[in-house]
């Protein structure tokens, strides 16, 4: 049976952490005597608004952001005689030394915890998995299985035969063209149709269950696998004898050119004009003096002006204004007396700079990503190079310098699929943000942001890690994952979105885990937006004043304006080291540090039109956050619909789910953020053995042995003579660096950035 999820229950599971829990205590209470700390705890830890300073403060005493990062300050001193002062610092110095101990003490906790799982049963078991022994290979619902047919031809590697993999929609079935327009299939690499990729039915014997997610709660198949040759042979010659077509002469080859004859054919089926309306975002006390379509007033003046052909270069037919593409799609739209819908489409952006080398393994992800998303779906999805300009050169002069540039730097195949950006640019579109706000780190979706301002087409779009690595197929991975978040009500869901979905803890998602969650977080459930001064949210209120009375309605078949694929934490109190990098958000009497916000590790994520649009105009106000906060803190501060899709992610170490419970979710209320938080400085070693963050030790290692490369002492040619190809289940895998094969010997390892 399933455990119930109990605040706390972790705490007294194992008998072998009892010293160390008396420890923790111990040092708590002595860390409550330092005056400094019952300032951090005169706070809720749980609570999205820290204190108002007091208002005789003058703007000389008060904290800026940016004055440190690392560790919470007290709010101020007033007029202190300097040896009540020295003793202050005194009995700071000691506090900061006591939390620094303490935090060591969970550190070396977590370690112990981790070393001893390595001799139980399961250690490792996510590894060394191979076509040899695959189980469960009919074990799945009927509508998985009518997308696998058995391929004609055998494998030279397995005995199992390979199935190809459809997971797209009934392209021009009764039902499909009795609310959609003719979809008309587009040629690949080849000149001919696209072929769809193959998979293994079944999956390893004792690979492990997830430690966070869920393929069911996601409707992912399970019980299908992915070996490299079937899943990437057709983009490129790799590893291993099996060769499924003639060889292609990549260089030669225009993918930007493919997609926009793919869309084209396909042009009747979707909206390809979109009426921006940034004038209806009242932000923070007036609204901004933009027109319909997103251009001020006085266009010579517009930030982007000079640019704006660059981020459109290459759109084919789709070069046109916003109103001539608006009332292009109306005057279709009038004449279809079917009145069919209109497919919303979505830009997968793939964030890369200059200085790049691109490997054979990150050429053939490109092309598997542009096949399977945009050439396979009539245009559905469009797939781009967002490259950052770090050289200097000045690409906005003319054409002949911006196309100079992209030659030099990206592979010729993507020349047509790559937009330039440079910090120049950013700084002359959003010139209230200081330089540390627009510096890279900090500013991860500003050229997202300008790429969607000038592209109106699209209704949602992906931001996409170049160094992730899917194990599965793309189109099913994100379809899944946009179902999931639009079927989610929004009673109750920025709570189940701030915790780990851990199955072996919580339960069933929509019962156990919804039913708990909302029980331990009480009337403090977040409804509609936050009651921020000066704000002026424009989500859609609540259809009822209260969560409670709601039956699970509202939300249930609203697309997610954001979908995150770790949950969205409150940084307040998680000594998380970007919580405090806000810029603007004041007003009199409010900070911007006591703005409620969120934060995902992991900026990739799908954001929809509307937060996108309303992250501009917040930029263009000089309202801005860190990378990983802006667009879960946007979604919270409008009211918007903001899901965190549980994907399946594993772990090297067999833990229990009571284990996961109590260090990855250690908030006071079984959250992920607040004080424990493994997001915390220092704390994110709890994440080395998983499979998605941004330093953890399984995804590169599991990718090497999947290439049938040597890693850690598996695969390799020879090893796999002996024991077989690798062939891993759906999942996400961050991060993946410089993916070639390796000398005998190697053994990745992602370190992180402290002992």
């Amino acid at each position: 049976m399933l455990a119930k999820f109990q605040p706390r229950r972790g705490l007294g599971r194992q008998r072998a952490v009892f010293p160390i829990t008396v420890v923790v205590i111990l040092m708590y209470w002595f860390l409550l005597k330092a005056p400094r700390y019952r300032t951090l705890l005169s706070f809720r830890a749980d609570a999205d608004f820290i204190e108002t300073p007091s208002p005789n403060l003058d703007k000389s005493q008060r904290v800026s952001v940016d004055d440190e990062i690392m560790l919470d300050k007290p709010l101020s001193f007033q007029e202190i005689p300097p040896a009540q002062a020295d003793n202050e610092k005194n009995l700071e110095r000691e506090a900061k030394e006591k939390e620094n101990s303490l935090k060591e003490t969970l550190r070396t906790a977590f370690r112990n915890e981790y070393d001893a799982l390595k001799s139980e049963p399961g250690a490792g078991s996510i590894y060394e998995k191979t076509l040899e022994d695959l189980i469960d290979k009919e074990n799945r619902i009927p509508t998985d299985e009518n997308t696998l047919t058995l391929a004609n031809n055998s494998v030279p590697f397995s005995f199992s035969r390979p199935y190809v993999f459809n997971p797209y929609p009934n392209y021009n079935s009764p039902a499909w063209r009795s609310t959609h327009a003719n979809y008309t299939a587009c040629r690949g690499p080849k000149g001919a149709n696209i072929d769809d990729i193959l998979v293994f039915k079944g999956r390893p014997r004792d690979f492990p269950e997830p430690g966070f997610g869920s393929y069911d709660v996601l409707g992912i198949d399970q019980n299908v696998c992915f070996e490299r040759e079937t899943r990437l042979g057709r983009y490129e010659e790799i590893t291993g004898a099996y060769k499924d077509d003639s060889a292609v002469n990549w260089e030669d080859f225009d993918w930007g050119k493919l997609q926009i004859e793919c869309l084209d054919r396909n042009k009747e089926r979707f909206k390809l004009g979109y009426e921006l309306n940034v004038s209806d975002v009242p932000s923070h006390n007036q609204p901004l003096d933009l027109e319909p379509g997103g251009d001020t007033k006085e266009d010579a003046e517009y930030p982007l002006r000079s640019t704006r052909r660059y981020f459109r270069r290459h759109a084919g037919h789709q070069k046109k204004t916003r109103s001539e593409m608006v009332l292009n799609d109306q005057n279709r739209s009038a004449d279809n007396a079917t009145m069919l819908v209109k497919e919303k489409r979505t830009a997968l952006l793939l964030r890369s700079y200059t200085g790049k080398e691109y490997t054979d393994n990150d050429k053939q992800v490109l092309r598997s990503l542009i096949t399977e998303l945009s050439l396979r779906t009539g245009g559905e999805y469009e797939v781009f190079l967002l490259v950052h300009v770090k050289d200097g050169s000045s690409i906005w002069l003319d054409d002949a310098t911006y196309e100079t540039v992209i030659q030099k730097a990206i592979p010729q195949e993507f020349w047509g699929i790559t937009v330039l950006w440079d910090d120049e640019s950013v700084k002359t579109t959003y010139p209230k943000l200081n330089n540390k706000a627009v510096q890279v780190h900090n500013a991860q979706f500003l050229s997202v942001q300008m790429f969607m301002e000038k592209r109106p087409e699209f209704d949602f779009v992906w931001n996409w890690e170049l160094d992730s690595r899917l194990m599965g197929h793309h189109y099913d991975f994100v379809t899944k994952l946009a179902d999931f978040a639009r079927k989610q009500p929004r009673k109750g869901l920025w709570e189940r979105s701030e915790r780990f979905y851990i199955p072996d803890f919580h339960g069933e998602y929509p019962t156990d885990f919804r039913t708990t969650v909302e029980q331990v977080t009480g009337n403090e459930s977040i409804w509609g937006a936050p009651n921020v001064p000066g704000s002026h949210p424009i989500g859609p209120k609540p259809p009822v004043p209260t969560p409670k009375q709601d039956d699970y309605e509202w939300g249930v078949g609203e697309d997610a304006d954001l979908i995150t694929l770790s949950p969205m934490f409150n940084p307040n109190n998680s000594n998380w080291i970007l919580r405090d990098q806000v810029w603007g958000y004041s007003y009199e009497g409010f900070s911007g540090t006591q703005i409620p916000r969120r934060a995902a590790i992991i900026t990739q994520s799908r954001i929809s039109r509307r937060l996108i649009d309303i992250m501009h105009a917040e930029t263009l106000r000089g309202n801005h956050v860190g990378s990983e906060m802006v667009a879960p803190t946007v979604a919270l501060l409008h009211g918007l619909k903001a899901v965190y899709a549980p994907m399946p992610v594993f772990f090297d170490r067999p833990w229990k789910g009571a284990q996961l419970a109590r260090w990855f979710n250690g908030g006071p209320k079984g959250e992920s953020g607040s004080f424990g938080s493994a997001m915390g400085w220092g704390q994110e070693g709890r994440f080395q053995g998983s499979t998605w963050y941004f330093r953890a030790n399984p995804p590169q290692r599991l990718y090497n042995n999947w290439m049938g490369y040597e890693d850690t002492g598996v695969g390799g040619a020879e090893w796999e003579k002996i024991h077989g190809r690798p062939c891993l289940p759906t999942m996400l895998l961050h991060p993946i660096k410089d993916v070639r094969p390796t000398a005998p010997g190697t053994s990745s390892e992602s370190k992180l950035p402290y002992g």
